[in-house]
C-alpha cells in the first residue's frame, strides 16, 4: 500500500551530518517502493511545517540523531499532532538518551553495567573521580560523540576549563576493557551478535562513520553462551526501557562478563552503519527493514 512518509533528517544536533546521510537513504529507499516521500531537513518550525503538508503524512520516518530527534522532544510533538512515526515513542526516548537514568533502570531489571559516578563539571577539572582507566561520557549525546578514555600515564586532565561544551554534568564510568559488541532488536527479535575493532583504539564518532574507520565481524566469534546473553540482554534492555521499533544495544565483553553501555533508539542507517549489517545477516534486506518500521510506525496514546 502505497504511504505518504515525511522524512525527518538533519536537525542541529551535533548528529546533524550522520543523520542526512540516513534520511537520503530511507527517502531513496521508500521512493522506490512506490511511497509519496517528504523529506524534511528538520528546523524549528516542523511543526508548523508538518500541519501544513498535504496531504497528511500517514507516518513519519524520523531518522534524526543525537538531542532533540532521540530525547522526546520530536516524539512529544508527534504525538500531540497524532502523527504515528517510526522507532521509540517519548518516555523511551527520553529515558535511553539520559544515560544516568537508562543505567539505573539497567540495573533493577538485572542487567550488568559498570561502576559509574555522576558529577560536576568541575570535580572533573579538579582530578580524577575514580581510579584510572574510566570513561567521561556526555549525559546526553549518541554516536560517542564527546565520549573521552582516560587511561593511566595520561598526564592531562580529561578536558580543559573551556574544552567541555556539553552540560554541566557528567558521566564517569569504569573503563571496562575487551571485545565491544552491539546487538539490533527488531520489535521483539534481537537480529545478530557484532564485534566491533578499530585501529582507532576507540570506536568514537569518526569510527562510526568515517569508511574503513571501524571492522565488524557478524557473527561476533563468541562462545555460544555468551552470544546468547548478548541477545537476550539486549532484548531486555530495549524491553526495560519501553522501547519500539528498532534499537541497538552497545555492551563490553571482559572475557567474564558482559556490561551493557547504553541503548540507541534511533540507530544510524547510513553504508557503515550496524542495523542494516545485522539486518542483511539474518537476510532481510534494507528496504524490507525500512518497510517494516514503516508498518510498525505509531504514536503514544
Amino acid at each position: 500500500m502505497s504511504r505518504h512518509v515525511a522524512v525527518l533528517m538533519g536537525g542541529w544536533s551535533a548528529e546533524r551530518e550522520v543523520s542526512l546521510v540516513s534520511g537520503a537513504a530511507v527517502s531513496r529507499t521508500l521512493k522506490e517502493q512506490g511511497h509519496r516521500v517528504t523529506p524534511i531537513d528538520v528546523q524549528r518550525d516542523m511543526g508548523a511545517l508538518l500541519t501544513r503538508l498535504y496531504p497528511r503524512p500517514d507516518a513519519v520516518f524520523n531518522a534524526l540523531h543525537g538531542r532533540y530527534g532521540e530525547d522526546g522532544c520530536v516524539q512529544g510533538l508527534l504525538n500531540m499532532l497524532e502523527i504515528p512515526y517510526t522507532h521509540s515513542g517519548l518516555l523511551a526516548s527520553a529515558l535511553a538518551i539520559d544515560k544516568p537514568m537508562a543505567k539505573r533502570l539497567f540495573a533493577d531489571a538485572g542487567i550488568p553495567v559498570a561502576e559509574h559516578v555522576l558529577v560536576r563539571r568541575e570535580e572533573v577539572l579538579t582530578g580524577d573521580v575514580m581510579a584510572r582507566p574510566y570513561v567521561v561520557k556526555p549525559i546526553n549525546e549518541g554516536s560517542s560523540v564527546g565520549v573521552l578514555i582516560v587511561k593511566e600515564g595520561d598526564n592531562e586532565q580529561a578536558f580543559s576549563d573551556s574544552g567541555w561544551p556539553l552540560g554541566g554534568q557528567v558521566l564517569v564510568e569504569r573503563y571496562i576493557p575487551g571485545k565491544e559488541l552491539t546487538v539490533t532488536v527488531m520489535g521483539d527479535r534481537p537480529l545478530a551478535v557484532t564485534e566491533i575493532t578499530s585501529r582507532r583504539g576507540f570506536y568514537d564518532y569518526e569510527a562510526k562513520y568515517a569508511p574503513g574507520g571501524s571492522s565488524h565481524v557478524v557473527p561476533a566469534e563468541l562462545d555460544k553462551a555468551v552470544y546468547d546473553e548478548a541477545l537476550r540482554l539486549s532484548l531486555l534492555a530495549h524491553q526495560t526501557l519501553g522501547c519500539r521499533g528498532v534499537s541497538r544495544a552497545d555492551l563490553r565483553y571482559d572475557g567474564q562478563q558482559l556490561y551493557m553501555l547504553e541503548i540507541n533508539t534511533q540507530p544510524g542507517l547510513t553504508p557503515t552503519s550496524l542495523v542494516p549489517e545485522q539486518a542483511a545477516h539474518v537476510e532481510i534486506p534494507f528496504g524490507e527493514l525500512v518497510a517494516w518500521m514503516v508498518e510498525n510506525a505509531e504514536y503514544d496514546l
